[in-house]
């Protein structure tokens, strides 16, 4: 189940709220737990065991290292098994495969390849639960001796198989104590119909180009079609991933908690680095806590601060998915960010403004071929047709799709970047309230015709 899934609209939300704004605070959470369980469940009956064992595993680690608070060795211990326990449930399921089919390759062997599902949302429930043993053992939280409030934050539905990643310390007061009033739920549902806008009228729509223009031959491709095909995949990855963290935020506030915000628009960006910084801002933190910092983050030499770098963008590029070219795109931004910080610093500083978002957004782009062709020769053919080595610049291929999308392109970039957002913030206040009304009320809508009309409906995340 997803949340731009008709069934979620219009079964599921629906009872959740109503049971959990009926039942007394004390049974909130039980709620949560429930209904994150039945979420799962709906399209993952059997790997909801999966979840529960990586929710056991940090439950028990907590209360170990809670029992034996003045023994480093085995708080040491407890946080060990739990690090290795949910990392050996992640490369199992997700990158087994990917490591069987890569021993076979390269060794000539014949291992079996057992082929288990992908358990969706798993990278998101792990790197989750394990914050908490984490953030325990730093001392930085308290323990969770509630079984069921512990597992409310695990599999609470809103962040359960999508971003952000929501750390226990984000949330642990709030799981004991939270506001639920009419101005929360206000806020959170206007928050999830912009998302759900983006997703099912932006995302969804100009996703449709990219889906025709990838199936095409790269070798003849002209570069027009080209640039306009991974121009609308840049597009339909942020409002999908966009989509979604809104979506999850807004489904947060109904129920009385503040996620981290998770996007903010990163095509505004005058560097990569910056970039990063704006693009999946809660999994860059997780990975900067939990990787970088222990590393050493950069307190020590020029050389230990790029090696750093590096080990944290080859797990970023991983944990994106089993595949040579995640890893590739990850050592891609890594290899950028290190160029931009020891190599070009000072040229990009006199660098005019509008030149280094240009850079920026080119660099972006080429990283998203690496990111979506997985297969390192149809990217080098992709490439050598956005730069013109197809033979043609354009065809009626390409003017049909400029005829057909240009509005869909013209409203994606401007709400990418923020305009729509700044001329709402000059209006007086209750025209903008007015318009914020019509347009929730038009837009969820035209989400649910659809929804209705189109069997589109792609879930980019399904790969983490």
């Amino acid at each position: 189940m997803v949340f731009s899934d008709s069934v979620f609209l219009f079964m599921f939300l629906p009872l959740t709220l109503a049971v959990y704004y009926a039942v007394p605070f004390a049974f909130k959470n039980t709620v949560l737990f429930l209904t994150g369980l039945l979420f799962y469940a709906w399209g993952e009956p059997v790997y909801v065991l999966i979840m529960l064992l990586s929710t056991a595993i940090d439950y028990c680690a907590g209360r170990l290292m809670d029992r034996f608070d003045s023994n480093k060795n085995i708080r040491k211990a407890t946080l060990l098994v739990s690090v290795v326990m949910n990392l050996s449930l992640l490369g199992i399921f997700k990158y087994g495969s990917f490591f069987i089919g890569s021993v076979n390759g390269i060794f000539g062997s014949a291992i079996p390849d057992p082929g288990l599902p992908l358990p969706i949302g798993i990278s998101f429930f792990t790197f989750q639960s394990m914050s908490y043993t984490i953030d325990l053992y730093r001392r930085n939280i308290k323990v969770q001796k509630n079984f069921i409030d512990f597992a409310a934050f695990v599999t609470m539905f809103p962040q359960i198989v999508a971003g952000p990643i929501v750390r226990y310390e984000d949330v642990s007061a709030q799981l004991a104590c939270r506001r639920i009033d009419l101005s929360s739920i206000s806020e959170g549902i206007t928050r999830f119909v912009c998302g759900m806008c983006k997703k099912v009228l932006i995302a969804n729509s100009i996703g449709a180009l990219w889906t025709d223009v990838k199936a095409q031959d790269y070798a003849s491709m002209p570069a027009a079609t080209a640039w306009l095909g991974i121009a609308a995949f840049t597009l339909q990855i942020y409002f999908d991933f966009s989509g979604y963290s809104d979506m999850a935020i807004g489904l947060g506030k109904m129920l009385g908690f503040d996620f981290p915000e998770n996007f903010r628009y990163p095509y505004n960006s005058k560097s990569v680095a910056e970039f990063w910084r704006r693009w999946h801002i809660t999994l860059g933190d997780w990975f900067k806590n939990y990787v970088y910092f222990p590393l050493g983050g950069s307190r020590g030499s020029t050389a230990a601060t790029i090696r750093n770098t590096l080990i944290v963008w080859l797990l970023t590029g991983l944990w994106h998915g089993a595949s040579w070219n995640f890893i590739l795109w990850g050592l891609y931004y890594g290899v950028l960010i290190i160029l931009e910080k020891f190599v070009f610093r000072r040229l990009l500083e006199r660098t005019p403004s509008a030149l280094r978002h240009i850079l920026t957004m080119l660099a972006v782009v080429f990283g998203w071929v690496i990111f979506e062709i997985t297969s390192p020769a149809s990217e080098l053919e992709f490439v050598k047709a956005m730069l013109g080595f197809g033979g043609s610049f354009a065809n009626s291929f390409t003017l049909n799709a400029l005829h057909n999308y240009a509005v869909t392109f013209i409203a994606a970039i401007a709400i990418s970047t923020g305009i729509p957002l700044k001329m709402c913030k000059k209006l007086p206040e209750k025209r903008a309230d007015t318009l914020s009304l019509v347009g929730e009320a038009a837009g969820m809508t035209a989400c649910i015709a659809c929804l209705v009309d189109s069997g589109y409906n792609p879930f980019l995340y399904f790969n983490f």
